[in-house]
């Protein structure tokens, strides 16, 4: 996209899930003999100067020369999000999952270009939001630690109490015409299903 800009963006990938219903470590699951997080990775790398993962066993990543931050609030994604957004040096971080296969170029620079006069943009599928491919500013951090030591832990229960820019189907769609953008992987069947589309 023209005049893309995310000098001020940190790439955050949560790899802390503990991949119950996969049953092994979704980040190091290979498709096409790649580790599926690599290609959140390789992603992040093209669009921001920084990239962190947040979650625990930071020796899994030991050979890609990042950045690794322990959950400081553990046991949810909205942990993660929390903590990308308190250990960044950046006003603004991009988060994904570690388990999408098919991460959207088109979708993640058309984000970053809508956050003028917000404090997250935020995709809305079909389907409901996809809080873990989105963007989120420091504005967020108060509201989700709030949210947090209050025990909910819904990755979007606290949108109403800041300023959400929603990128509905409507505008997904064009961007993400084959509708593959937000699969995830969690279980072996994802895995032989996706395994049509690759």
């Amino acid at each position: 996209m023209p005049g893309f800009v995310a000098d001020d963006i940190t790439g955050v990938i949560l790899v802390g899930g503990k991949s119950r219903r996969m049953g092994r470590d979704k980040a190091f699951l290979e498709l096409q003999g790649r580790p599926l997080f690599e290609r959140v990775l390789d992603l992040f790398r093209e669009c921001f100067p920084k990239v962190l993962l947040v979650g625990d066993r930071r020796e899994r990543f030991d050979s890609y020369a990042l950045s690794v931050l322990p959950d400081l609030i553990p046991g949810s994604s909205l942990g993660g999000v929390y903590t990308g957004l308190a250990g960044a040096e950046s006003e603004w971080i991009f988060v994904s999952s570690c388990d999408l296969p098919f991460p959207s170029k088109v979708i993640l620079q058309h984000l970053c270009s809508l956050r003028e006069g917000f404090d997250a943009v935020v995709p809305k599928t079909g389907q409901g939001y996809e809080p873990l491919f989105a963007l989120y500013s420091r504005r967020c951090l108060e509201p989700i630690r709030e949210l947090l030591e209050g025990g909910e832990c819904c990755a979007y229960a606290w949108y109403p109490k800041v300023r959400v820019r929603e990128v509905g189907p409507e505008e997904i769609s064009h961007l993400d015409p084959e509708g593959i953008a937000f699969l995830n992987l969690n279980t072996p069947e994802d895995v032989i299903n996706t395994g049509g589309i690759i």
